[in-house]
């Protein structure tokens, strides 16, 4: 996936506004060493780091990297896969925000990763997307692809039930303090195009191999199916689900 940070910092800047409870979850205290793990342009970073707190933030997209090195010269940014991500010495807390369902093609891969990368203790608190997230918006992109004469598209998401993803995590080598799961349909205030501009950030890997005028056509009825469930006098909505955790390195 390649990303626009420009356009994910000033069209879906409530990804990290809504990571603020997450920060709290955290409770980051000074001197602790902390991974932001898919940091994306380094907003949280930046928040954790005014707790206190020591912060690496680590991405896979150096366009994300390179934009939160310019936004916070006085932090620590590294480019690195979640899968595989190697730290020198022992953290006292990983945490990611709407990044893990991300990383899904090995999400048991991910959480080694980060038990690794945490001392005995350590914590790893985190939001990704659950079970039913972006439910609407998925059945009209597929429907359209579908009508379309394309195949079915390759959506690059991981969205597992609590009861999965706490059993990956106590499989890991985690002990499960808190799990949420929970709805949280979100305005999207900065999308005048609706679902289109939702998919043209966030699959738009699905876009890239196909012709413009093609695209366009996709988009439309994109917005078509998914109009009735998200659509509101007031404007769009993404129909987002979230898993919400904190877990204990054992």
């Amino acid at each position: 996936m390649t990303w626009n940070a420009r356009t994910y910092d000033g069209g879906f800047g409530y990804v990290s506004a809504h990571g603020a409870p997450l920060v709290d979850l955290l409770d980051p205290r000074p001197g602790e060493r902390i991974v932001d793990l898919g940091c994306g342009t380094g907003v949280l970073t930046a928040e954790i780091a005014s707790r206190g707190a020591c912060v690496l933030g680590l991405d896979g997209s150096p366009a994300m990297i390179e934009k939160a090195l310019a936004q916070y010269p006085g932090l620590d940014f590294i480019v690195g896969d979640g899968r595989d991500f190697v730290v020198a010495q022992p953290y006292d807390a990983v945490f990611s925000n709407a990044a893990l369902h991300w990383m899904g093609s090995e999400p048991d891969a991910v959480i080694s990763s980060v038990r690794e990368a945490l001392a005995p203790g350590g914590r790893f608190v985190a939001e990704m997307g659950g079970a039913g997230n972006c439910a609407a918006l998925t059945a009209a992109v597929s429907t359209a692809w579908r009508e379309h004469g394309l195949p079915d598209p390759d959506l690059p998401w991981y969205f597992p039930t609590p009861a999965e993803y706490a059993g990956r995590l106590e499989k890991g080598g985690f002990v499960v303090r808190i799990l949420e799961y929970f709805d949280r349909p979100t305005p999207l205030d900065e999308c005048p195009n609706g679902a289109a501009d939702w998919v043209r950030m966030f699959a738009g890997s699905l876009l890239h191999p196909l012709p413009a005028e093609l695209i366009e056509s996709l988009l439309r009825r994109v917005n078509e199916l998914a109009a009735p469930a998200l659509r509101r006098e007031t404007g769009w909505m993404a129909d987002y689900v979230r898993l919400r955790f904190a877990a204990v390195r054992r």
